[in-house]
């Protein structure tokens, strides 16, 4: 019979379990509920170059806060600008989202320059904080994937050309000028880079009409690379509110309407609730492996690797870190404007120094294949602020040349150093007369019995020294008579 105490007993903890469980139930609910009856805004920050990374982060973002059904998504922005293929799929992003976007040049000293006056021209609300700017938006890099203007002295440049050209137009005589100077391309320009020019003026000029801001000075900014203060941004239609924190930014655009895809909508601001979403490990990552000198950095760790196992079949080390390193490269160099002539010039110019390496030519192949190597690395990104940094080259082609140099000095030192195969090594060496004979005889050398030659009588046991080889017979003399 089964104790009654005991069944009593199981009965009350399956009664305690079972509540325990409706009381965990009933938390989860009323949080879901608590959470789906919050109103949020998410706040997401673009800090540094546009790129691939900010891209999937910006547009990871989004798809958070639609499915979190966020009110109002707040970007904190300071850039320099960045690719324009990782731009342009933000803005994409960002046009088709859901919820409205409000990007927030900030803190003060920020500034939207470049691909960053395109993302504030393409935000459904566009704001900055005191002492920051934006403008500097002319395509510097025509072709391969470059960038809408970075700044340096491309831009200065730009600039000055700009204000001579204005300075000649009202020198010149009124609108008959004008067009010519319009319709004319510019001295040194060349026909694809009139397209990628006046592609970018359209592009913002559509994302200006779209917000209903200034178009003329978004031409500007691409054609001449003009910049604005934030107050003078705001004066001239550029942007919706000067805001100096979130609060102030919420507080100011309550009740404004947006264009959005599906149509106007009307912004509830007050009281919501701010989500952070910051850049995560992923973000992170792509950061670090789509920076141009770590993507070149793993080729050559990969190439080498691959290299150093086919030398040495069964290694492991040095071809898993090697297949690994050449996956990242070929990620990275996926989505960076890669110029593929300069990749293969990489590629061959390594090859030669490999081939030095295994087939020593005195330096023919080696000096070729650094020449290519240093070209191509120069020539491997087609974008002004992607390109790879000089002082990497220099020490990856130094370290190649002497990789090169010291294979050559041991190459010629083995010529050099007196054979030890074959019957050039027996010439000299030593070996001891196993009977006594003058004439011919035999020798004991190397362990093994020859036949002998001698012009001098030998005894038995005596030390004698190889002279020279005939076929099977050693000619010999004894030790000391070379002494």
């Amino acid at each position: 019979m089964r104790n009654p105490d005991r069944r009593g007993m199981t009965g009350r903890i399956l009664m305690l379990a079972s509540l325990l469980c409706l009381a965990i139930g009933a938390l989860l609910a009323w949080q879901v509920q608590a959470q789906q009856g919050e109103r949020t805004a998410l706040v997401m920050t673009v800090e540094g170059a546009i790129g691939p990374a900010i891209s999937d982060y910006f547009q990871r973002g989004l798809e958070l806060a639609e499915g979190r059904g966020a009110e109002l998504v707040m970007v904190e922005m300071d850039t320099p600008g960045g690719l324009d293929a990782s731009m342009r799929d933000m803005i994409q992003a960002m046009l088709s989202s859901g919820v409205p976007v409000a990007i927030h040049v900030t803190p003060a000293g920020a500034r939207a320059a470049s691909a960053g006056t395109y993302l504030l021209y393409a935000s459904h609300v566009a704001a900055m904080a005191p002492a920051t700017h934006l403008g500097s938006a002319t395509p510097v890099q025509m072709g391969g994937g470059g960038l809408p203007g970075i700044g340096g002295e491309a831009e200065e440049e730009s600039q000055g050309e700009a204000n001579d050209q204005a300075a000649e137009e009202e020198a010149a005589d009124t609108e008959a000028a004008e067009e010519t100077a319009n319709d004319e391309p510019r001295r040194g320009e060349t026909a694809m880079e009139r397209k990628v020019l006046e592609d970018a003026v359209a592009y913002i000029r559509s994302l200006a009409e779209r917000h209903g801001r200034n178009a003329e000075w978004a031409e500007q900014a691409v054609r001449e690379a003009v910049n604005l203060t934030a107050s003078e941004a705001l004066e001239n239609n550029v942007i919706d509110v000067v805001a100096r924190d979130l609060d102030d930014l919420l507080e100011q655009i309550d009740g404004r309407s947006v264009v959005m895809d599906d149509g106007e909508r009307t912004l509830a601001t007050a009281d919501l609730v701010i989500e952070r979403f910051d850049p995560d490990w992923r973000t992170k990552l792509l950061a670090v492996i789509t920076n141009p000198n770590v993507a070149y950095f793993l080729m050559i760790i990969g190439f080498y690797g691959l290299i150093f196992e086919l030398s040495n079949p069964g290694s492991l080390i040095p071809g898993t870190i090697g297949i690994i390193s050449l996956l990242l490269a070929l990620f990275a160099f996926q989505v960076l404007p890669v110029n593929y002539a300069g990749l293969a010039l990489i590629l061959v110019g390594l090859g030669l120094i490999v081939g030095e390496a295994l087939m020593p030519s005195f330096g023919i192949l080696g000096i070729g294949g650094i020449v290519a190597f240093v070209i191509g690395s120069v020539m491997l990104m087609d974008a002004d602020n992607l390109n790879i940094s000089l002082p990497m080259i220099g020490g990856i082609a130094l370290l190649a040349a002497g990789l090169m140099l010291w294979v050559v000095t041991r190459f010629i030192g083995l010529r050099r150093r007196a054979p030890r195969t074959g019957q050039e090594e027996l010439v000299g060496s030593e070996a001891t007369a196993v009977e006594d004979f003058e004439g011919k005889g035999h020798v004991r050398l190397m362990g093994e019995r020859w036949n002998a030659r001698s012009t001098q009588p030998l005894t038995r046991g005596q030390a004698v020294r190889v002279t020279a080889v005939e076929g099977l017979t050693l000619e010999v003399e004894p030790l000391d008579a070379s002494s």
